[in-house]
């Protein structure tokens, strides 16, 4: 951490250097969702300083089982952006301080054209399902959907990300490459000597807009809390491959170790495709996804170096989350800022008749209700869940109330 404070302290000091080059000719303002922000040289240089609270109430209940009650922090970020105009260079950082390993993105993108750029360091993967690429500030409700829960967990990877905005006429094309360590994020650990296992994750993303960009950058958001004035839609579609996968879900190392048939270490390809589509119009919303992940590589595989067990054709389901999913969300937010959101997401696992997998088969049933007080920088929200697994195991129940705070 006395390194990444180093290197804020070294960029921070880069921008107040070029201040004082013109010491007239800058500017220093806040808004509530807009963060601090520092203007230098005719908006040549600027500096942000913002995060995120979400104070939380969540009553949770498993069938047959004493209650839970959580009173905590969801979430609680502080970030720090910047840009420099002439270098074409532009910089993020977000942590969070309710997580034990709270960074969640480093990165340094440089624009060599308009509508292009290619960014280093740890940012949200291009490969996963739309939710996914949504910020936490931004989401519907205050947890993500089943969906991208058993296909996810952070989103987050080291890497190298390549983005252009292609446009023709009306419409736009947006495609997305990234070469990651396919070890998720802080992927090193806690040493450096902690390396990463298998081969890279390679991923892209195609998103199509045949109406027009959404009004106002809405594609932050899924719920239409800007309306638009006119109908809006993005159709994407997106894809991973993992050369030799050590976590659940591609996005940790060291989970498990599989061996080869002399005995070498020797890790199963991972495999993810989605495709989604996001509508707004007038504050209705409507979310698309499905999703679907499997394995290769499997001949010949041992669970001991001493090669005793060999792994069984349906046992790669309990090292890899292996199956299909889906996700439908509705929403609709008044002018007054009042929104309603239902969602329905189904899993099915790959192997039913193993009780022993990580992606068993389940639904879930999610109800929210939110005010927006000013946009997503300040708002209430609640939700009520039920998740069903479909082996007959105990229903689970969440209701739960969040206050977020974006300053």
């Amino acid at each position: 951490m006395n390194k990444r404070l180093l290197i804020l302290s070294f960029c921070f000091s880069v921008f107040a250097l070029q201040a004082q080059l013109e010491p007239n000719n800058h500017q220093v303002d806040f808004e509530l969702g807009q963060g601090l922000n520092f203007r230098f040289q005719e908006n040549a240089y600027q500096f942000k300083i913002s995060g995120m609270m979400q104070p939380q109430a969540l009553y949770e209940e498993v069938e047959g089982s004493e209650y839970d009650l959580f009173l905590n922090s969801r979430r609680t970020y502080l970030n720090f952006s910047g840009t420099a105009r002439e270098e074409k260079l532009s910089f993020f950082m977000q942590m969070d301080f309710s997580d034990n390993s709270p960074l969640l993105d480093a990165w340094v993108a440089y624009h060599p054209w308009e509508n292009w750029s290619i960014a280093l360091g740890q940012k949200q993967n291009v490969g996963n399902n739309r939710e996914m690429l949504i910020m936490e500030n931004y989401l519907s409700f205050p947890d993500r959907s089943l969906l991208s829960r058993s296909l996810s967990n952070s989103g987050r990877e080291m890497g190298v990300f390549l983005e252009a905005k292609l446009k023709a006429g009306n419409m736009l094309f947006v495609p997305q490459l990234s070469l990651t360590s396919g070890d998720g994020r802080n992927s090193f650990g806690t040493d450096s000597r902690d390396v990463d296992r298998g081969g890279v994750k390679y991923s892209g993303r195609l998103d199509f807009y045949p109406l027009g960009e959404f009004e106002g950058g809405s594609l932050r958001s899924i719920a239409d809390v800007e309306h638009q004035s006119q109908l809006r839609m993005v159709l994407g579609i997106a894809g991973s491959y993992n050369d030799g996968a050590s976590g659940s879900v591609g996005e940790s190392h060291g989970d498990f170790t599989l061996y080869n048939a002399i005995g070498e270490s020797q890790l199963p390809d991972y495999r993810q495709w989605f495709a989604d589509l996001l509508m707004k119009y007038r504050g209705f919303s409507f979310l698309g996804e499905f999703g679907i992940a499997s394995a290769t590589s499997l001949e010949a595989l041992y669970l001991n170096q001493s090669l005793e067990d060999p792994l069984l054709a349906t046992q790669i389901g309990e090292y890899l989350a292996l199956g299909s999913a889906y996700n439908l969300q509705l929403g609709y937010v008044t002018k007054g800022g009042y929104g309603l959101d239902l969602r329905y997401s189904a899993v099915q696992t790959e192997f039913e008749l193993n009780n022993r997998v990580l992606l068993p088969s389940s639904t879930a049933y999610s109800i929210g209700l939110s005010k927006y007080l000013k946009g997503h920088s300040l708002k209430l929200q609640s939700i009520f869940s039920l998740l069903e697994p479909a082996n007959g195991t105990q229903q689970e129940m969440r209701i739960g109330l969040l206050a977020q705070l974006v300053f």
